[in-house]
């Protein structure tokens, strides 16, 4: 099997009702694609028909079955130049007359494998079914090919699947809209299962619909290796595969450290129900009532000198609670004990008792990571206390290499119910891992608290795009297009509250933030300290109107609903 290859990536405009133009110009720029060596050549999502139907009877003289007449004239190209071609189309299943939206890999020899797509979006439901063939890898001479489509990206158990299953690579088929990309989940996807994704999107307007363009080839480390913006085109890359076999995020194993026994609840539909109704089902922990609250993150460099530390942590919440008006502070990762061989200390002693004083002094909240000590057992540990004590602690469940050396793993997740509402505790590497942040939300969190010592790159610029887009999608150049922590808030449906060491010679670059819990809507709810020591907030709101329905996206979690959890099995074996 080849380690290295080109591969390429087609953007263009389909027209409705005229399925064979769209065929024959898919055919010419897939043909266009292998002449100039690509080996690996993917479409966008609907492709040969466009996307926007009214329901089946409008589709139903465009569909076909799989391998039918479409796949055969992609599977001449495939033939010819040995080459490998993903594409997007309508299939009709012939033993049930049910349409799917679906991917097909085409090689050499025929048809390799289908993906139909699972996660609907809201157009779906008009004239497909959900798909049906779970999340497949398929195993090629020139590699690992998974497929998805769309939506499915959308849910981190979808990629997931399969970077547990070995893909190298990703071909994400879409017909994104409504953002500038390449899309921050596309990154964020590529970025957390270490592989590549190869990313074909149209572009164009059909049916008042504006998609988005920005077909890509992302690598294992979220850099973007080619790029189309507007307009149809063919994009091309040199690729690696054994960047994507290493899978390694920020240096870390992560396939390796993950934690299985921690994730039950991912096979599980905790949303399916009014989550008001569920979560206070039997009068146990209901959801707490929630309010709108200034929430601030703090950036600093801590050192080995706890009583040092602790007179920062003071200074930074003195400031964040008379300039910014926070009622919650949020410190880095061992914040109070230091980075470097730690000096533990109890949960009952007396630096833990200082951060109650200051929250009491100050009138705020405050959470911190420290290294614990507990009867000698030494944990990397993260406290929440108010004026009136310890809340509670959570122990880090994913640790990192330099975790390794000293700290034991915690075994259960920090779930507290507070005033601000139902708050999570992550530290630091538990939010490299996309399992973390979902049990959270699956057990009604509405706040995740992330204390953090992250090396590496977390946010990346964006230079604008040419692609129109309707008030106020932002189309502009941003220094923040993605953060990784943006993209755990939203595809979560929770605010979070990050807050990193800033060190740049030590690798540690900060990017601390508050970030809001939708991430499709602009302008957005977030504050990022892009650099330098200091504190940035900014306002959540956990409350719910007086109904006994959730009106408010954290209680509702509108795509956390939409999870397909009955595919999801694999993730905790």
């Amino acid at each position: 099997m080849t380690t290295s290859l080109k591969v390429a990536t087609v953007q263009f405009e389909p027209t409705m009702f005229e399925k064979e133009r769209n065929i024959a110009r898919l055919v010419g720029m897939v043909t266009e694609a292998a002449q100039d060596g690509a080996r690996l050549i993917v479409t966008p999502e609907m492709g040969t028909t466009g996307y926007c139907w009214f329901d089946r009877a409008e589709v139903a003289p465009f569909v076909e079955p799989i391998p039918g007449p479409t796949t055969d004239r992609f599977a001449a190209v495939a033939r010819t130049h040995d080459c490998y071609i993903v594409v997007g189309m309508p299939e009709v299943d012939p033993d049930t007359n049910l349409y799917f939206n679906s991917a097909v890999l085409i090689g050499p020899q025929g048809v390799v494998g289908t993906h139909r797509k699972t996660h609907p979006y809201i157009a779906e439901p008009k004239w497909s079914a959900p798909g049906d063939l779970g999340h497949q890898v398929f195993d090629t001479p020139i590699g690992r090919i998974a497929l998805l489509v769309c939506m499915d990206i959308h849910f981190v158990e979808t990629a997931r699947l399969v970077g547990l299953g070995g893909a190298d690579i990703i071909c994400h088929i879409s017909n994104w809209l409504a953002e500038r990309t390449p899309a921050p989940y596309w990154i964020t996807r590529a970025v957390e299962n270490s592989c590549y994704l190869i990313e074909a999107n149209r572009w164009g307007l059909e049916r008042t619909v504006q998609f988005s363009g920005g077909s890509c080839v992302i690598g294992p480390d979220g850099a973007i290796e080619a790029v189309i913006d507007a307009g149809d085109g063919i994009a091309h890359a040199e690729i690696d595969l054994e960047r994507a076999r290493a899978r390694r995020v920020f240096g870390e194993s992560v396939f390796e450290q993950r934690r299985p026994e921690l994730y039950m609840e991912l096979p599980t539909g905790t949303l399916g129900w009014n989550p008001l109704d569920f979560f206070s089902l039997y009068g146990h922990r209901p959801l707490p009532p929630g309010r709108r609250s200034r929430v601030a993150v703090a950036q600093f460099a801590p050192s080995g000198d706890v009583a040092a530390n602790l007179a920062r942590i003071e200074q930074l919440a003195a400031t964040a609670a008379r300039e910014e008006g926070a009622e919650l502070v949020v410190f880095p990762e061992r914040a109070v004990t230091g980075l470097d061989a730690p000096d533990a200390v109890r949960l009952d002693g007396p630096a833990v008792a200082r951060l109650t004083a200051i929250a009491a002094r100050h009138g705020i909240h405050i959470a911190v990571g420290f290294a614990e000590d507990d009867e000698g057992t030494l944990y990397n540990s993260a406290v929440l206390v108010g004026p009136q004590g310890v809340i509670g602690r959570y122990r880090k469940t994913h640790l990192d290499a330099s975790d390794h050396n000293w700290a034991t793993p915690g075994d259960e997740w920090g779930v507290f119910d507070t005033k601000f509402g139902r708050v999570g505790l992550l530290i630091g590497h538990d939010a490299a891992f996309p399992e973390a942040g979902r049990v959270l939300a699956l057990r009604g969190c509405d706040l995740v608290l992330c204390p953090a010592a992250l090396r590496g790159k977390l946010a990346a610029p964006h230079a604008g795009s040419a692609v129109a887009q309707n008030y106020p999608i932002p189309t502009g150049a941003d220094p923040h297009h993605w953060h990784l922590m943006r993209a755990r808030a939203g595809e979560n449906n929770v605010h979070l509250a990050f807050a990193n060491v800033i060190d740049e010679a030590s690798g540690y670059h900060g990017k601390s933030g508050v970030f809001g819990p939708d991430t499709f809507e602009f302008p957005r709810r977030e504050a990022i300290l892009g650099e330098g020591e200091g504190v940035i907030a900014a306002e959540i709101d956990t409350s719910n109107l007086d109904t006994r329905y959730p009106t408010n996206v954290v209680r509702r979690k509108d795509l956390v609903t939409m999870r397909q959890p009955h595919h999801y099995v694999p993730l905790i074996r």
